[in-house]
């Protein structure tokens, strides 16, 4: 049996915290640069506000309608996150951390020892809300996919408990009868529509059909265990067991500034800090990057000549978490790529092909004693940064250069409230 944790309206639900005063009242969050809504809570929804709505093309609503407006504040969410994430990772035997806002557990064996599975997952729920004061709802079924489904039809029904089990085969059913085919988990746009012509538009439909049409219909494997799952057969595979966050499988940085840039040492600034960050995700997770890629963008509006985004994609002779060897590709390749007199809005960086660090294949020369040293003054990098605040110690290519543009890699945040739990700084006073 499994058990999925969706966080409400996240993102919302992490401002309320520190401002009870907002319950009731119609609050969302804006993406990086203030660009378009991401976050909205049920009373936003409930005026007509879309999801990654232009926050430009919605501002004449919200003002009519006194919606409060938020930048997102990352540093918040993910502390938060990671609170809720390390309780639920201390009452089951594997949590596996989905999303910044979704979890899952694996609950095999725990009915015998903790008996009814519902009245656990409302223990849990309530003392998330008590103890992180976020909202959730938690969905049970005997496969990840069914417990993902459990957990749509709690929100959709509004079941007060917030919780919804799918142990018989006639709640599975009657489930799978309220969902239509396009909220099944994996199935996306391109197979909505083939199995829309095929006729089929339940996710009960779905599930009555045989792994061969599957796999000739939807996909091969994939759409075999996709029906596998809907059957009540637990076939998606998950992380280690015992690890509360699986590794990624690309990392990406990327950011909208500000105010255009123009000019070439603002632009490497910023992407050097994207790849520092990146590097550092990399490190933290264990693993080694084998590509690299670039990009850089004018804007979807800006006129001129096409393209608005131009990319180069880099294969490593050797796959490397070190900083300093990431920085000197990523220079080379924005040099390549900038053009004179052109005004920049956004850009980015991408780390793929990933692979264990010391499970990676070696140069033909092998390791030198330099590497080495590498690894370990990278290490003492992070370990200071962690100690004593993120950017703390930086390369020198991540600097401002003098003249420059003093952040060049920030975006609008006109709205954020402060880092609550994660600055000194910005600790909250109480005065009795």
């Amino acid at each position: 049996m499994f058990a999925l944790v969706d966080c409400n309206n996240f993102y919302v639900s992490c401002e309320r915290v520190f401002r009870p005063d907002l319950a009731g009242q119609p609050v969302v969050v804006l993406s990086n640069n203030d660009g378009c809504l991401i976050s909205r809570s049920p009373e936003a929804k409930a005026l007509g506000l879309r999801m990654g709505a232009a926050y430009f093309q919605v501002k004449p609503e919200l003002q009519r309608h006194g919606v409060q407006v938020f930048s997102s504040n990352y540093a918040l969410y993910g502390d938060i996150s990671g609170r809720i994430m390390r309780y639920l990772a201390s009452v089951v035997p594997v949590a596996e951390v989905y999303s910044i806002d979704e979890c899952f557990l694996h609950l095999h064996g725990m009915s015998a020892y903790c008996g009814s599975l519902t009245e656990l997952a409302t223990h849990w729920k309530e003392q998330i809300r008590k103890q992180m004061h976020i909202p959730v709802c938690i969905g049970l079924g005997p496969t990840r996919t069914l417990a993902k489904l459990a957990n749509r039809l709690v929100k959709q029904l509004g079941q007060p408990s917030g919780v919804l089990l799918l142990e018989t085969p006639a709640q599975q059913q009657w489930a799978l009868a309220q969902t239509p085919v396009t909220e099944v988990w994996g199935v996306g746009r391109r197979y909505s529509e083939k199995l829309a012509a095929l006729g089929i538009r339940t996710a009960a439909q779905l599930a009555e059909q045989s792994e061969a049409w599957a796999r000739r219909h939807l996909g091969g494997v994939t759409g075999a265990r996709l029906v596998r799952e809907l059957q009540g057969h637990s076939c998606r595979e998950g992380g280690a067991e015992g690890e509360l966050e699986a590794s990624r499988k690309t990392i990406m940085y990327s950011r909208s500034f500000a105010q255009p840039l123009t000019q070439l040492p603002d632009i490497q600034v910023a992407v050097a800090h994207f790849v520092s960050r990146a590097a550092e995700k990399l490190r933290g997770q264990h693993s080694l990057a084998n590509t690299l890629t670039i990009f850089i963008s004018k804007g979807r509006f800006s006129s001129g000549a096409l393209p608005h985004t131009c990319t180069e994609v880099l294969t490593l002779p050797a796959p490397t978490h070190d900083t300093s060897e990431l920085l000197r590709y990523a220079a080379a390749a924005l040099r390549r790529l900038v053009q004179a007199n052109v005004a920049y809005k956004k850009a980015g960086i991408v780390l793929s092909g990933l692979e264990t660090a010391g499970q990676q294949q070696l140069p033909l020369f092998g390791a030198t004693p330099q590497a080495a040293l590498r690894t370990t003054l990278l290490a003492e990098l992070d370990q200071l940064n962690q100690r004593y605040g993120r950017g703390t110690v930086r390369f020198a290519a991540a600097l401002p250069a003098p003249g420059g543009v003093a952040q060049p890699w920030a975006g609008n945040s006109r709205w954020q409230t402060p880092a609550y739990t994660t600055r000194w700084d910005d600790l909250l006073w109480i005065t009795a």
